[in-house]
């Protein structure tokens, strides 16, 4: 068995619902075992049959259309994965210090080479972004609320949907998959 992380994009915002007691029982319906829940805004770790993220999330997708009659995107990380992308933080002091206001938004994709230096001149503000392989790290020293740093403007320069988790949300669910 190997344990995963998955992460829900835009549950619980704007009207779309989703009790994660249901999303729990719609894990166990599909075959995985233990899955566990943080927040209300889509975190589960699970265990399952070793396969790839890409598979989990295609099955978790349809899983969720099935029994819930939503539309959701899944990232899916492996629980290696997840201690990779907190290992690889290239914002250590920000981490330590306004864990708040930095965020990992995981990506469906890598981005292609160049993106993060066209999102990086797109950014009007005091925002910095770095992009290690399907994640995302963006410090937002004036909060994200405010920020002209926008999932759309994200998404367009990236070229793929994504879901973001400020740092201690990141921390919490690297805790579940111990």
């Amino acid at each position: 068995m190997a344990t995963y992380v998955a992460l829900l994009r835009a549950v619980n915002v704007g009207g779309r619902s989703l009790v994660m007691a249901d999303l729990r029982a719609t894990f166990a319906k599909l075959g995985f075992a233990d899955a566990k829940t943080l927040l209300q805004s889509g975190n589960v770790v699970f265990a399952g049959e070793k396969r790839s993220t890409a598979e989990l999330e295609r099955l978790l997708e349809a899983g969720t259309e099935k029994h819930h009659k939503m539309q959701v995107d899944f990232m899916v990380r492996s629980a290696k994965e997840w201690r990779d992308i907190v290992a690889a933080n290239p914002f250590p002091k920000e981490a330590k210090a306004d864990p708040g206001r930095l965020h990992v938004l995981a990506l469906k994709g890598a981005p292609a080479a160049g993106a993060e230096l066209a999102l990086q001149a797109a950014i009007k503000g005091p925002e910095t972004v770095r992009v290690i392989g399907k994640n995302a790290y963006i410090y937002y020293p004036d909060g994200a609320g405010a920020s002209k740093l926008t999932p759309a403007l994200l998404e367009k320069h990236l070229a793929h949907r994504g879901t973001a988790r400020n740092w201690n949300t990141v921390l919490k669910v690297l805790a579940l998959t111990q």
